[in-house]
């Protein structure tokens, strides 16, 4: 997928290409991390790279069932509130046992279905507000599954940002040249495609000890 989303012919196509858009930045996040790279928590935050996969893998499939239920409420979760907080925990953080080649198939798997979900249903259904939460309005009773839509570009666009100032923080790389590796971009003066090989001497090492690649 190149940098930018491709040209749109209609509402449906550009919800489809700017939300596939905001996924695959989690790809480029993530390219060439080891598992205990994507756990690590460099910057001042408690996040990782591989935690803020998880968050978004979650965050996508809760809004997602949302939308297939739509005119319809989703169920309310009935687990004890001890189970359901310890959840909400390990969320945000990518244990021992896990991988990041398994955290980033579970992101996929969530992604495939939201844009069968965005290339399929009717996106004016009524999508009903739950009561549950104080960041949810209370003098609004449902949005649209347009507006959920949009609201997932916006999360998925807002924790891609904080990934790559902690993908910065691990090892210098940069999205573009990220993007680069990824896909395979040709060298230019100013672009060099990244490589997991750099990994053994970031810039940021090299601005304050001498590394050797």
């Amino acid at each position: 997928m190149a940098a930018m989303p491709p040209p749109i012919a209609d509402e449906r196509a550009g919800l489809r290409e700017y939300l596939a858009a905001q996924q695959h930045a989690f790809h480029a996040i993530a390219f060439g991390l080891t598992d205990e790279q994507a756990r690590a928590t460099p910057s001042v935050s408690a996040l990782s790279i591989g935690g803020l996969i998880k968050h978004v893998t979650t965050c996508q499939r809760g809004w997602m069932e949302r939308v297939a239920a739509a005119p319809q409420a989703c169920a309310d979760d009935s687990r004890p509130m001890e189970e359901r907080a310890a959840d909400w925990e390990d969320e945000f953080r990518m244990r021992e046992d896990e991988t990041l080649a398994d955290v980033l198939a579970a992101f996929d798997a969530q992604n495939a279905e939201t844009i069968r979900l965005v290339e399929t249903v009717d996106l004016g259904a009524a999508v009903p507000v739950p009561q549950n939460a104080p960041w949810f309005p209370k003098d609004v009773s449902a949005w649209s599954v347009r507006w959920v839509f949009f609201h997932m570009i916006e999360e998925l666009a807002r924790h891609a940002g904080q990934g790559d100032i902690i993908r910065e923080s691990i090892d210098g790389a940069t999205l573009y040249e990220l993007l680069a590796g990824v896909e395979g971009w040709p060298e230019t003066d100013w672009l060099k495609p990244w490589t997991p090989a750099t990994a053994s001497c970031s810039r940021r090492s090299q601005r304050s000890t001498s590394c050797s690649a």
